[in-house]
């Protein structure tokens, strides 16, 4: 699969000019970074996009990507449990605009079609990439 991402980023970055960013999602982020930080590209071309820490930590450290993003997986399961909880215990029916706490997350609201929305995906970058493991 990171190969078949690797090859778009290639020949986009020889027959595209100028080339200033690549935004692919969490195959295409390792196999862009891959491919431009052995390239003449390398400061030259943005990559973010979704990507696990794991799988970008050496192309952070190295410099090819500033910083890319998503979800905290932690943070999600977390939120998840607190209002599979709440609906459980009948704190919440899972109707629009009802609210629950989140512990340590605070308090969310339950919108439409019952859906609870973690918010903003988490940021990696050189400053806290070491802190993740996944």
């Amino acid at each position: 699969m990171q190969r078949s991402a690797w090859r778009p980023t290639s020949s986009a970055s020889v027959s595209v000019r100028p080339l200033s960013s690549i935004s692919p999602t969490t195959v295409g982020i390792a196999a862009a970074a891959r491919y431009i930080s052995s390239s003449s590209y390398k400061g030259k071309v943005v990559i973010n996009g979704l990507g696990t820490p794991n799988q970008m930590r050496k192309y952070v450290k190295d410099g090819t990507v500033e910083q890319f993003a998503l979800w905290n997986p932690k943070d999600l399961g977390y939120l998840g449990a607190y209002a599979a909880a709440a609906l459980a215990s009948g704190q919440i029916t899972g109707a629009e605009g009802e609210k629950f706490k989140a512990g340590r997350l605070g308090e969310y609201e339950v919108g439409k079609d019952g859906e609870v929305i973690l918010g903003s995906p988490a940021v990696f970058d050189k400053k806290n990439i070491d802190e993740f493991d996944f």
